[in-house]
């Protein structure tokens, strides 16, 4: 297996945070699905639907997204906002991002 397949899951496990993370910063502008997908990637979080969806749905679950559908257009959408709780979270989160890469920096610059 090349060293970039054996590294996969790893990738993948260090990512799936930081996409829950992104949608909570972003999601504080209510948006729906497949724009946000279109969001996150222009951000630099390629993410697949497979993937999205459902993390939007425990998110909402967890109470830290509220939704309502939009039937004002042709087709009906579902639109996402980050919760007072959401907003909590991400803001703990992004503290908490800041602080490991710090202690990372370190470890990979040396004293």
């Amino acid at each position: 297996m090349s060293e970039t397949g054996e590294f996969d899951i790893h990738l993948q496990e260090l990512r799936r945070g930081t996409i829950m993370l992104a949608c909570l910063q972003l999601l504080r502008e209510a948006g729906y699905g497949y724009g946000l997908l279109e969001d996150l990637a222009r951000h630099g979080f390629p993410t697949d639907s497979n993937t999205l969806y459902p993390l939007l749905r425990r998110l909402e679950k967890q109470g830290y997204l509220t939704s309502e559908w939009n039937t004002d257009d042709t087709r009906p959408r579902k639109f996402y906002r980050t919760s007072t709780a959401g907003i909590a979270l991400a803001e703990a989160l992004t503290d908490e991002w800041a602080d490991l890469t710090s202690a990372i920096t370190s470890l990979t610059q040396g004293d």
